[in-house]
């Protein structure tokens, strides 16, 4: 799903978008002539690998995701909560695929394997 820069208007724009079980859905709104904010939630199940047995397990997500979209490039140093799609088309789809991503790469627990706080392995 791809949303045109131009398109986006100073008053917010819902959006919904929904992808391999998960939803990406929240607003769009123009900050200025370059930037749109985007206001949303990431939700729905994930499946995952538990990092401790291997398992695969399935796991219910819900998490914030608020973002400034720009069309043109930025200095990294000013935000880094800042996206660039240069190509002046926001792509909904990506940024769901991309937060996916980010959660699957944290470290995640099967229920059978979580981590209590006096079963954590120490390495000295």
């Amino acid at each position: 799903m791809k949303i045109a820069f131009s398109k986006v208007g100073r008053s917010p724009a819902e959006f919904r978008y929904t992808e391999k079980g998960m939803t990406l859905s929240g607003t769009l709104l123009r900050e200025g002539h370059h930037q749109v904010a985007l206001d949303s939630s990431v939700s729905g199940e994930v499946t995952l690998f538990c990092d401790r047995c291997g398992a695969e397990f399935i796991r219910e997500v819900s998490f914030p995701l608020v973002l400034t979209l720009t069309d043109r490039p930025e200095k990294v140093s000013d935000n880094l909560d800042t996206i660039e799609f240069l190509d002046g088309e926001i792509d909904i789809a990506a940024l769901l695929e991309s937060e996916i991503a980010s959660y699957r790469s944290a470290y995640h627990y099967c229920p059978e394997c979580s981590v209590k706080e006096d079963e954590i392995d120490i390495e000295y």
